[in-house]
Parts: C-alpha cells; sequence; structure tokens
C-alpha cells in the first residue's frame, strides 16, 4: 500500500550528481564517457567526455581530449581541454593543449602551453564529431557587444 519512495530502479542511466573516481594506480586506454563529475586521480590514455565537471587531481594524467561543462586541472593533461562552463588551473597543473571555455581561471605556478579562446563567443567552438567519428573544429565566430 505505501511504497518506498527512496527505492529507485537501477537503470543505465546514473544519477544527477553521481561522482565517479579513477584511483591512484590505475590506468585506462581508450575514451571514457560519463553524464556524472568525474575525479582523475590515476591515468587515462583517451579522451574524457562528461556532461558535469572533471577534476584531473595533482597526481592525475590525461593523454588525450577533455570535454565537459566545466574543469579543474592540477596534474598533467596533454590533449585539448573544452568546457561550456569553466576552467580552473590549479597551480601545479601542466597543460599540453589547446583552451575552449566559456571562463578561465589560472592560479600562479600554472604551466599552459597552446592556445586559448574563451568568452561567451567562443561557447559554440566545441568540437563536433563528424560522420566518420573523427572531431573537427566547427568555430562559429560571433561578434560579443557590451
Amino acid at each position: 500500500m505505501f511504497g518506498n519512495k527512496k527505492a529507485e530502479k537501477v537503470s543505465g542511466e546514473q544519477k544527477a550528481g553521481s561522482i565517479n573516481i579513477i584511483g591512484l594506480g590505475t590506468e585506462i586506454k581508450g575514451d571514457l564517457t560519463t553524464k556524472g563529475d568525474i575525479r582523475i586521480d590515476g591515468k587515462i590514455v583517451g579522451s574524457v567526455k562528461s556532461k558535469a565537471k572533471v577534476v584531473v587531481s595533482t597526481s592525475g594524467e590525461v593523454e588525450g581530449d577533455i570535454f565537459s561543462e566545466s574543469a579543474e586541472i592540477s596534474g598533467k593533461v596533454s590533449g585539448d581541454v573544452a568546457t561550456s562552463e569553466i576552467l580552473f588551473l590549479k597551480a601545479t597543473a601542466n597543460l599540453k593543449g589547446d583552451v575552449f571555455s566559456n571562463k578561465l581561471v589560472v592560479e600562479s605556478g600554472a604551466n599552459l602551453v597552446g592556445n586559448c579562446q574563451t568568452g561567451i563567443t567562443q561557447t559554440k567552438s566545441i568540437l563536433k564529431p563528424s560522420l566518420d567519428g573523427a572531431t573537427e573544429r566547427q568555430a562559429e565566430k560571433r561578434e560579443a557587444t557590451a
């Protein structure tokens, strides 16, 4: 008669707010896609795609591109980073690749080697998948007025 509202069906979809952790000493080779937040303490060789936040800790390493809503990098990334909202580069960050973000915060000591596109005019220049599975840049430039 009375159902337990806290009980939920488990499906292929992740709950909003779920957190995935790639632990220290773990290495993943291949692309990673998630709808929730992800924290990387280990190493990923491949692209990381998240509809939420990506955190690369001081011990974390990504050899590939990162696509997410927001990201916080304290470790090493060799690849492009595209965020639709905000990207934080902490003091210990070492990023070799291009940055595409609406907002960018860089702490003193962070290392960035690459090109950077920020601001409202660049939010639509995130990489789009092409028909053959590869990604291609679709830069739609618009002028911002204040």
